[in-house]
């Protein structure tokens, strides 16, 4: 035996006998060359004929791996069907491929963050978009099939082929099968669905601005919102391979029955039914200020989960946490997929559970979603305009007006609206989960519709969700999270707060359609001067009223930022002994109270949109 060997062995037997083990990596490190990164694509086959070319569809999976390593590597992964019609973030991105079709650019930096690290990214074109055959269902079997498939190809339980047609089977041997989806509203949206599945591989999802039940994103209680699934379904199949869909449209159009029933179709598509299938851990974002996803689809789905989860609420609209706070959103975002991908015990599942924008750019902790202190309050409308915890009695009118909406309301509501108020509030009280309100409603015609706000009256500084960035500003200097290739760079220019002045914050809204008083799957007839009593959710949220502030309650008709009017608008008689409002509250509101008037300065956001980019 050599010396040097020797005198290692004593120098053991003299610590202790045994040899410390190497330390644990507290994070993964970009070790590996992106410049060597492998790129392929492969086609999955999904087992179904949407396009009815006699053909079983193939989804096409785009690939970015580690090129220079043969260790098995997890999986980041976005499925969308945006990736040639619309482009993915705040820069439209798209994918490019080179002369032999083999893929350049992958949008967003996952590959350029990630793929360093020891990942891969997987960007899976849905069935009917881009380079996949197959129809879009916009939500449905399709479209959630064609990540999950996928996902059973990763794990070996499904095939996969070199080619759209024909082809040779491919194998995914270069993967441990962990697999983490991510993505932004609709993409956000398919990962919802594909874990409501229960794929085993789908270790953790990051759905942000997402969608829970399509149902609520095109309808709400049986009221419309004027735009209809078929449509989206052709946005997204604008530039697929020329498959024809038609017959897959008009099966979307027959389902979204316009009288806003919950049907068949909706069941397909409401992933929220089935969240206790969920086994991955969530990383939920949204904004609470989002009138494209609302957010009633981010708390029902939240109530649902019973898996390890964390959540980001800002002020922002339909935005992603990328551009309103980057560096925050890239370090969690890294910490995450590190615990749940690759198994490293960084402990980013512990700590606080929410993150919240309490003012433009400052951000609040707390121990839990809803706030742990949150307590459902029942709050009373009184005949003299007062809003309080004490029994009220009488009646009170409106004329719905079609034409007015929220803004209107608040500021001027006339005889189009009923206002109800606290009063300026003695301390601060925090409206924090889903609220709802019931109410006794009599009908002069055979149709109405019904709209509640929870209203901030007080002067605040807020991020400009209605602005044209939703409540971001874009700047022309960029900064870079990962590595670069020609015709992949990782750097993204630098957004910032937009804010505005206002004097009054919507902070919850919701909307129904009376004749669905007693089913959301069948409204009835309404007999002119009958009560009818109907309970409907009004928006998640979280947010402070400030102390000397007021917190408003007002009901009226038809909201014209958002709905459909009804046949026949006519007056609405309220029962105020059994109308009232359900609100998680953490804080105490006065038994009854003064309304103020609210002053002008209106802020007026946009409406919903048919758009879930």
């Amino acid at each position: 035996m050599r010396l040097g060997v020797v005198c290692g062995v004593l120098a053991v037997l003299l610590a202790g006998a045994v040899a410390p083990a190497a330390a644990a990596p507290a994070a993964s490190e970009p070790v590996h060359d992106y410049a060597k990164a492998i790129r392929e694509t492969v086609w999955v086959d999904l087992g179904r004929d949407g396009d009815g070319d006699g053909r079983s569809d193939r989804v096409a999976a785009d690939i970015i791996r580690p090129g220079d390593t043969a260790a098995r590597v997890p999986v980041i992964m976005d499925a969308s069907p945006y990736y040639s019609c619309c482009g993915r973030g705040n820069e439209s991105e798209l994918k490019s491929y080179d002369s032999a079709g083999k893929p350049v650019k992958f949008p967003l930096f996952y590959d350029n963050y990630f793929v360093p690290r020891g990942y891969a990214v997987v960007l899976v074109d849905l069935a009917g978009t881009n380079r996949s055959a197959g129809c879009a269902d916009v939500g449905g079997p399709s479209d959630v099939d064609s990540a999950r498939m996928v996902i059973d190809w990763l794990n070996g339980r499904a095939t996969g082929y070199s080619a759209k047609t024909g082809g040779s089977a491919v194998t995914a041997g270069w993967t441990t099968g962990n697999v983490g989806m991510i993505g932004k509203s609709y993409d956000g949206t398919i990962a919802n669905g594909v874990a409501a599945t229960g794929v085993a591989g789908l270790k953790t999802i990051v759905p942000i601005s997402a969608i829970s039940s399509w149902y609520d994103y095109y309808r709400s209680d049986g009221a419309t919102f004027g735009f209809n699934p078929d449509g989206l379904a052709r946005t997204v199949e604008a530039r697929n391979s020329g498959q024809n869909c038609s017959a897959q449209n008009q099966a979307l159009a027959a389902g979204a029955t316009a009288n806003g029933d919950y049907g068949p179709l909706w069941a397909a598509r409401d992933y929220a039914a089935s969240a206790r299938n969920v086994r991955a851990s969530v990383l939920l974002s949204h904004g609470v200020n989002d009138l494209n996803v609302k957010t009633i689809h981010f708390g029902q789905w939240w109530a649902g989960l019973a898996v390890e989860k964390k959540i980001w609420l800002a002020q922002t609209g339909h935005v992603d946490p990328f551009d309103y706070r980057r560096a925050g959103w890239v370090d969690l975002l890294h910490r995450w997929f590190d615990h749940y991908l690759l198994g490293i015990d960084n402990g980013v599942q512990n700590g606080p559970q929410a993150s919240v924008e309490r003012q433009p750019d400052q951000w609040a902790d707390q121990s839990a979603y809803p706030a742990a202190g949150a307590v459902a309050t029942t709050l009373r409308p009184g005949a003299s305009g007062t809003l309080g915890t004490s029994p009220a009695s009488g009646t009170a009118s409106f004329t719905d007006n079609p034409s007015a909406g929220e803004d209107t309301w608040v500021t001027n509501p006339g005889s189009a609206a009923l206002t109800y108020s606290t009063g300026a509030l003695p301390s601060d009280v925090q409206v924090s989960g889903t609220p709802s309100i019931t109410v006794t409603a009599t009908p002069s015609t055979s149709s109405a519709r019904l709209s509640a706000l929870l209203v901030d009256l007080g002067a605040a500084t807020i991020r400009n969700f209605a602005g044209s960035g939703e409540g971001i500003k874009t700047g022309t200097s960029e900064n870079c999270w990962g590595s670069s290739t020609t015709g992949d760079d990782a750097c993204y220019r630098i957004t910032s707060a937009d804010v505005k002045k206002v004097n009054y914050t919507i902070l919850s809204r919701g909307w129904a359609d009376l004749a669905n008083y007693a089913s959301l799957s069948q409204e009835r007839p309404l007999t002119p001067g009958t009560a009818y009593t109907m309970t409907f959710r009004l928006a998640s949220t979280d947010h402070i009223v400030p102390r000397g502030h007021a917190l408003a309650l007002i009901i009226g008709g038809t909201d014209g930022s958002f709905l459909s009017g009804p046949a026949q608008p006519g007056r609405v008689t309220l029962d105020l002994a059994r109308t009232s409002a359900s609100v998680p509250l953490a804080g105490v509101v006065p038994a009854a109270a003064t309304h103020p008037a609210a002053t002008g300065g209106a802020f007026v956001p946009s409406a919903g949109r048919a758009d879930l980019r």
